[in-house]
């Protein structure tokens, strides 16, 4: 075993981890009609679109880009909140194929595993309570619980003084948006890695400066875990 092996992997929830149906976007249309939004036409396309670019980052900072106004954010915010959890409730919530696994090898072999995520704690939860996954993880993390969300590196630099690994290069990330690598890169993490499970593709993801990209989370073990052995 390498004595500079990976003590931590960050992972992302939502089109990593778990697959959701494609909650956000629904969630997001009856948000920005909450909003003011036009249901139709130019300005909804757009915010769509960003939405879409901006994939995991910090649901609040997407509101105040789009809307330019902290109550009209908010107001949006705690619609898109509200209509993601009612959601969870008719959408079948399941695993990335093979993620619980995954995640079960790496804290096997003593990588310690810290879920994150774009969402906020209450939206993390019941998400975390549909799949049953509340114990799966040594560390869950919602943008509040950081300072900031992504791209910001706050997410995993707060998993890695709280799991007490020993260097930022002793950090793995695992994502499927640019604003997942983009966080990964800024906090110094030596793998920062993409996954095809979810919102960006392989050109997306290598253009945002991807070390590696994965068909998913299962292959993203094996990579972490090829340094154990």
């Amino acid at each position: 075993m390498s004595n500079n092996t990976i003590q931590l992997v960050a992972l992302d929830m939502a089109g990593t981890t778990v697959a959701d149906g494609g909650l956000v976007l629904r969630a997001f249309d009856v948000a920005a009609t909450a909003a003011g939004i036009e249901a139709e036409g130019p300005h909804r396309e757009r915010a769509r679109k960003y939405v879409l670019d901006t994939m995991g980052q910090s649901k609040i900072a997407v509101f105040r880009a789009l809307l330019d106004d902290e109550d009209r954010a908010q107001a949006a915010n705690a619609a898109f909140e509200r209509a993601y959890e009612a959601l969870i409730d008719e959408v079948d919530i399941t695993p990335i194929p093979g993620a619980a696994e995954a995640i079960g090898k790496l804290r096997g072999a003593g990588v310690k595993v810290a879920l994150t995520t774009g969402f906020s704690r209450s939206t993390q939860d019941r998400l975390l309570n549909a799949l049953d996954w509340k114990d799966i993880a040594d560390l869950t993390l919602a943008p509040s619980d950081a300072g900031r969300g992504r791209p910001y590196p706050d997410l995993v630099l707060t998993a890695l003084l709280r799991l007490h690994a020993d260097a930022v290069d002793r950090v793995a990330v695992l994502g499927d948006t640019t604003s997942d690598v983009a966080t990964g890169l800024a906090a110094g993490a030596r793998i920062v890695a993409g996954t095809l499970t979810g919102a960006h593709d392989e050109a997306q993801l290598r253009a945002a400066g991807a070390t590696h990209v994965v068909p998913s989370v299962v292959e993203f073990a094996e990579l972490v875990l090829a340094e154990h052995n």
